[in-house]
């Protein structure tokens, strides 16, 4: 499955969860947690936008001309 994870831990894992949260909050903390990746999600893709749009033009610094004698 994973590189070295076999189903018996993912049973664990999910084993612990149901221990935890208890059946009924179960579904409730699994859509809070869907919820916070999709956000995370669209953070992420609105900040790459963001860096693909930015204006080269205005984050170079002018320079002064040449200072003549």
């Amino acid at each position: 499955m994973f590189n070295g994870l076999q189903w018996w831990h993912v049973l664990m894992v999910v084993l612990v969860a149901v221990i935890l949260f208890g059946g009924k909050r179960l579904p409730d903390a699994a859509r809070g947690l869907g919820r916070s990746l999709r956000i995370l999600k669209a953070e992420v893709g609105e900040m790459s936008s963001d860096k693909d749009k930015k204006d080269p033009a205005a984050t170079d610094v002018p320079r002064p001309p040449p200072a003549t004698r």
